[in-house]
């Protein structure tokens, strides 16, 4: 658990990250060198579940090994399933990372929403609900393994 206190922005007992895999974790469905290693340095703080429709079908294989719980979601409706899956976990322990426009909806419930802007861009509804923008996954990563960048960024 990552727990951190963000003036103006409130107690955060974080218990679960739900990030997106294409365009997210992944480019082509392929993790860039070092996602992995740091996703499993991050597991030993908080659980991380990966949600994604698994356009390039490699999330399982590139993530064989990990300490992380994939899951894969039908097409339809997916903003709608990811922010239903995040509210299930208990939204407000919980930070979703994404890129998508079907991410918008999970970043905006959950207690911090983290949007991504790499090589495959990042949906405007997306970058409009998140509470942070961060240009790779691996900053984004960095924020929760360095909780005091959060604060950092969202206090007022």
């Amino acid at each position: 658990m990552i727990s951190i206190e963000i003036p103006g922005f409130g107690k955060l007992d974080l218990a679960h990250v739900v990030v997106d895999y294409n365009g997210t974790l992944a480019l082509d469905g392929l993790l860039p060198p070092g996602v992995g290693e740091a996703l499993a340095e991050l597991a030993r703080q908080i659980r991380i579940h990966v949600v994604t429709a698994d356009t390039f079908g490699l999330a399982e294989q590139q993530l064989m090994g990990l300490p992380v719980a994939l899951t894969i979601m039908p097409v339809a409706s997916q903003a709608e399933a990811k922010a239903r899956f995040v509210s299930q976990l208990g939204a407000d322990s919980v930070v979703a990372i994404g890129n998508g426009r079907n991410d918008w909806k999970m970043l905006s419930v959950a207690a911090v929403g983290i949007a991504l802007v790499q090589r495959e861009g990042a949906a405007a509804e997306t970058l409009v609900n998140a509470d942070v923008v961060t240009v790779s996954i691996l900053d984004a990563i960095d924020l929760l393994r360095n909780p005091r960048r959060l604060v950092a960024t969202l206090r007022s």
